[in-house]
Order: C-alpha cells, then structure tokens, then sequence
C-alpha cells in the first residue's frame, strides 16, 4: 500500500483539484518514473509495459488511486488494466496518458475573439490521437476551479474525468480514448470563488438527447453532400436582381403524423420541398432549428446554439433536408438568434458561477419582456462564440443565410427599458456600440467565407444603412424586413372599405422609403399569434369580402417592390390564429375558397419568377412609377414595374368592393393591353369580372403618353402586359 497523505490525492477525492494531469499520469519521480490512475471501481489494477508484461499497481491506504513505478518513461499513451468488486477485468488507455491537443494558436485568436473555426474543437469531437481513437472535449470556464466530463461512461461522477486547464485561456480540455460515438455528456463544474459544484451542457455540443432531458450526444457526421451545383450557383448568383419568395415554416406545427408526432427531418425534406416546388417558393426559412427546452417558445429561446433539434431526428438527417432542399433548387434561411438566451441553470446562464456569457448588470444584461439573458458583446470569447456559430451552420449545414431575430434589440442599450434602467455607452448614448462592431464582424466573416450568403435583418427602427456594407458604414444585412410596410398595409386592410378614403396615404407612404434599404416584405408568424388572429380574421367585411381582401394583399404583396416572406398557412387562407402545438388546417383546402386562394399564390409565385419586371429592380427607384397614387376618393392605386430592359407590368389595384367601368388610366406606350393576372378571377373564389384585350387610346393620362379605359374588380388587383 501507498500513503495517500498528498494533497494533490485529497484535491482529486474532494473534485476540486485545478491541474489533474500535475499529478495525475506519468510524472518523473528522482531517478525513476511514476505512473498513477484514479479508478474509483477498481480494487486491482496494472500497467501494461511495453513488453506486453502487466506490471501490478500498488493502491493507496485511503483512496482508489493506483501507482506503478518503472526506471524509464513509458511510451505515450500507454494502457492499463483493472478489476472491479465483480472481478471483471477491464482494459483501456489511461486519458491522463496524453499530451494537450489545442494549438496556442488558437487558443490565442479565442482569447481575441478571432477563432472563427472554435466550433471545430470546442465541445466534444471524435478524434484519432496517436493511432487511438477517442473524444476531445474542450470548454470555456476561466472561473472554474475545476471541470470535469461528465457522463453516461462514468457514472455522472466528477471526480472521474477532470480537464486540463490551458492556461490564461480559460479553456479545459479532456480526451478520453475510446469513447463510442453516441455518448451522452455534460459538464460538472465547481466554481473558484463559492466553491458550489453545478452541471452544465455542453455550450458548442452538436447533439442532443430529445427534451426535456438536457445531455449533450457525441456525433459524427457520416453525410455524404450531393448539392455542389446548388452551392457554385449560389456564390455566381445575383440575389438582389432575382426573385425571392419565402416560405417562413414553424417544423413542428407544418405537419404532423397521424399519431400528432413531430415529422422527422427525412419526412419533411420529402413533403415540404415538393410542396414549396409546387408553390413556386424559392427559399424556406425555418423558426428556430437549433436545440431548445420549450416547445412554446418556437425556437428563439435557444439551449443548443450548434445543434439541431432532436425533436425532428440527428444532425445528420438536418444534413439531408438541406441537401435535398438544394438538390430541388430551394435555398434554406435559419432563422438566427443572438439578441438573448434562456436562464435555464442547466444551459449558459452563470455558466462558470459567474455573468460569463451574459452582463453581470441586470441593466444590461437581462430582458425583462423575455425573461432571458442578454449576450456580452463586449467579451472577445463570447462574441467568438456567435461568430463561430453563424459560421458553423454554413460550414457544416450549407445553410444559405439567416434572418436575425430582434436586431433592435442588439442595436440599442434603452431597448423596452425605461429611464434609468439601462447604461449609457462610452460617449453618453443609447447605441450598442460593441453590438454594432459584432454585426459587421459577422457580415464581413460570412461573406468572406461564403459568398452568395444572405443574411437578413427583423429590424423595427429607423437605424439607417442596416443593408449597406460595412465598409460604406452599414451594419452588412443583405436584406431587411419592411415593418413598415406591413403594418401600414394590415391596417388599411382591416378597414371598412368606406373609410379607407381617409386612409390612403397608408399604401402610398412606403414609396418615400422603399429603396433606402433592401426590404422584404413580410407577413410573418408575428402577425398571426398572441390574439392577433390569422391575416384571413384581420380582413374586413362578410366572408366573401374577407378572402378578396386577403387575395388583394397577397397580390399587392406580389407587385410592390421588395422581396417576399409568407408564414405558413398563408398560402390557402389558414382560418385560425396559429398553434404551435398542432399542424396547419389542410382539410380547408376541401373548401373552394381556401383552395382557390392557394392556387392564386401559387400563380403569383409563377409571374414573380417568370416576369422581371416583378423582380429584377425591387431595390431600385428606376423599377417603380406611379401611374395615379391620388385616387384616395375611390380607393384605387394604379403604378408600373420595370425591368433593366424597359419591358413593364401594369398593375391596378382597387380597395374597395364596388366594381368600377370605364376606369381610365395612363399606360406608357400604345398598343394592346390584356390581363395575366386577375385576383378576382372565377378560379381563385372571386366574381370573375375582368376585361378583355384593351387596345389603348391615344389619350394621354397621368403624364403617360397613352390610356385605356377598363373595368375594375370589386377588392381586387389585376396585372397587365402590353404589346405593339
């Protein structure tokens, strides 16, 4: 027997020992070499030599630690065997036999918030080190005493697996030789100032086991991607002259299985693409996708910032989607979440006993609306895990880009605070100065690293230039959503159409800044939840008034300028305010109203790819005209879209029901004018009242050099090309 009166023994007992490898493994020892093992199960132990010769281990009078002494070092790794209390043997590589791993380098480029690649070892990674396969796990935790892997391989028990601390990094790491794939892990930390030992799950894990449980699963990827066409395209693609028409989907709530379970990410790659192929979108953008505790939160109160959700399958079958997404011609947008994360004490919140990932003011660091955290940008290592995020999921996923959630949010430090309740930046002001720095970082890496990438801004203010480059001074989004816009247009529409005269300025106002940003348009999941209604409840009038009156926002939609982002369910007329707990109402489409909606946007999809002037000039001032935007007393507006090469769409839109003949309107050249679009028409639920080919007159009208006179639908928009 051994004595056992060390310190280093005591600190290892008590899993509070801050250097484990200082002891722990093969150290010099005078003129000899000493070898020792932690091995709580064991009442026997040896050391395999070189030589193929067991040599026994002595035990310590008080503790399971084992030692071997041998004249020289013996080569690294080196095995040993024990015998536990069944008299089992067991047989492995001992983890405290093995040199660091992570390269200064990078722990150096963490420390100054440049390691965009972190995600590659941070976390746990199946790894082949000298010749012996196994799992890296490494994590940031600077105030940690002492951090340990802990997990279903050794029975929860921290004092088994305890890190190496690297230094002034903060980081720890552990390889533990050996380690199967499919591991479930956690770590156990105890913090240096209180001295209270918590488990936390793994910040960069890359799997999940199925909520509520909270373990993070070892992972390797064996996908094999068939979408290289896809992605050399999208680097050559000029996005901001193409069409773009988003399908904003909720995974769990699109469909679900006959039982009510969540469709797998293979059901839904089947499913969901054949159906945004026949609709003609061109992207789906996805709530929240990463890991997350709550259902009702539909994502944005993210637990797994590098996993996808376990609800619908592995990493893998996320893989798959993506791939098969791509192989169809359907681009896949995330939608991201960096404005704040979850209290949750198992996830990031006081991660290492401290405010680490989040600010320790309250006035900072804490949204109330939300009842979460809010990230320190300002912390080189915090917005080194962001960055390596968004980077991680085009890396690794191919995602094609991401909306950010809440930008307003980042942008200002008063955000839904009152006076006194928020710190001021360095010069006095409410701007978030360090969140300013991280978004441009963030565009400047992506599009770096990806070209072609999107990413796009929900963004409710005023802050200019959030669609311009970094380099002009912008914050670098490709795209932002019109809020404006939106809100403007549902509330007009919710209108009784008598009093929309007094209103009209409502659909004329986006013109004085439609081209200042690059917007999207969007009717979004936010306007069909907490009591709002479904976008078919906020129309005005009878049954029949309501589903024109969402026909003709979906068209006028379609025909102002901007890219296009509908909700689910949007697309036929879901009757209900959305649930998240159960899937879209398809029987509707047994009704000739919600069908006959659904067949009207999928012919709008058509036009807006198969016509450029719907599209190619949706950021430029040159693609719009107004024809007659003063007609308030009848509630008509009437403009032309243009493409690069002069060919134009007329498009008429008239707000109220009464159906109006012999309406004049200016065109800009002579010729023969005739409908391609009307969504009044028989086939899409509507009166059919429509014209036939018009030839024009020689009337000037509304400073254009021609006119024709036509009849116009009761609550309905209709689209006209002409020809010589």
């Amino acid at each position: 027997m051994i004595p056992s009166d060390s310190s280093d023994a005591q600190a290892i007992l008590a899993a509070r020992h801050h250097d484990p490898f200082a002891w722990l493994g093969q150290h010099p020892a005078g003129d000899a070499w000493v070898q020792r093992a932690f091995l709580p199960d064991a009442i026997a132990a040896e050391i395999l030599l070189p030589s193929g010769v067991a040599q026994a281990m002595q035990r310590s009078e008080s503790g399971p630690f084992f030692l071997a002494t041998t004249a020289k070092p013996l080569p690294k790794p080196y095995r040993l065997r024990w015998q536990d209390a069944e008299q089992d043997w067991h047989e492995g590589f001992d983890p405290y036999s093995f040199d660091p791993l992570l390269g200064e380098l990078d722990l150096h480029l963490f420390g100054e918030g440049r390691w965009l690649d972190a995600y590659q070892t941070l976390g746990a990674h199946p790894r082949v080190v000298e010749g012996v396969a196994g799992v890296l796990f490494a994590v940031w935790a600077p105030n940690a005493e002492r951090v340990s892997v802990v997990g279903d391989f050794n029975a929860w028990d921290g004092r088994r697996h305890p890190m190496r601390a690297r230094g002034q990094s903060g980081v720890w790491e552990l390889f533990l030789p050996e380690l199967p794939v499919g591991s479930l892990y956690k770590f156990e930390l105890r913090a240096r100032t209180s001295g209270a030992v918590f488990v936390k799950t793994d910040p960069y894990a890359q799997a999940f086991e199925l909520r509520p449980a909270t373990a993070a699963r070892v992972v390797r990827s064996s996908h094999q991607w068939q979408d290289q066409d896809w992605m050399a395209a999208r680097a050559e693609r000029d996005w901001q002259h193409s069409p773009m028409s988003i399908y904003e989907v909720h995974l769990g709530s699109w469909r679900r299985r006959a039982d009510g379970s969540f469709c797998s990410y293979e059901e839904l790659a089947e499913e969901l693409v054949r159906y945004c192929q026949e609709m003609g979108f061109t992207h789906i953008e996805l709530l929240p996708v990463m890991e997350h505790p709550l259902d009702e939160s539909w994502g944005y109160q993210v637990s797994g910032y590098f996993a996808p959700s376990s609800r619908f399958g592995d990493p893998d079958g996320f893989r798959a989607f993506v791939d098969h997404c791509h192989q169809q011609g359907i681009g896949v947008l995330l939608d991201w979440v960096p404005g704040h994360f979850p209290r949750d004490t198992w996830g990031l919140a006081r991660f290492d006993g401290t405010a680490l990932y989040e600010h320790a003011d309250p006035r900072e660091g804490e949204h109330k609306d939300w009842g979460t955290y809010i990230f320190n940008l300002g912390r080189n290592e915090v917005r080194n895990f962001l960055l390596s995020n968004a980077c991680y999921w085009a890396d690794v996923f191919h995602v094609d880009g991401f909306r950010v959630d809440a930008v307003a949010s980042l942008l200002y430090r008063d955000y839904s605070r009152k006076e006194g309740e928020w710190v001021p930046n360095r010069y006095g002001g409410r701007e978030n100065l360090e969140a300013i720095d991280f978004l441009r970082e963030l565009h400047t890496a992506l599009h770096e690293r990806h070209p072609g990438i999107l990413s796009i801004a929900e963004e409710s203010t005023a802050w200019p230039m959030v669609s311009r480059p970094p380099y002009l001074g912008g914050l670098g989004f490709s795209m932002k959503w019109n809020m404006g816009w939106m809100h403007d247009t549902l509330d007009y529409l919710q209108l009784d159409p008598i009093f929309r005269r007094y209103h009209h300025n409502a659909l004329t106002f986006s013109q004085l800044y439609a081209y200042t940003e690059n917007f999207v348009l969007p009717l979004s999941h936010d306007e069909v939840v907490h009591g709002k209604g479904s976008l078919l409840d906020k129309m005005a009038g009878d049954p029949w008034q309501r589903f024109a009156n969402l026909r003709l926002l979906f068209a006028y939609q379609f025909a102002h300028p901007g890219k296009k982002l509908n909700f689910m369910g949007n697309e036929f007329a879901q009757g209900r305010e959305w649930n998240s707990g159960q899937a879209l109402d398809w029987d509707l489409l047994e009704h000739d109203w919600h069908r006959g909606v659904q067949q009207m946007f999928r012919d709008l999809n058509r036009l807006h790819q198969g016509l450029a002037p719907l599209h190619e000039l949706d950021f430029h001032a040159e693609g719009f005209q107004w024809i007659d935007c003063h007609d308030a007393e009848q509630s008509v507006l009437s403009f032309l879209r243009r493409d690069k090469q002069g060919n134009v769409v007329v498009i008429i839109c008239n707000f109220t029901p009464v159906p109006r003949h012999h309406y004049r309107i200016g065109v800009p050249q002579p010729g023969i004018y005739r409908e391609i679009f009307n969504s009044d028409a028989a086939a899409y639920g509507g009166s059919n009242v429509g014209n036939p080919p018009l030839a024009s007159d020689a009337q000037p009208w509304s400073g254009l050099p021609a006119s024709i006179a036509l009849t116009l639908p009761p609550l309905a928009a209709l689209y006209l090309v002409g020809s010589a």
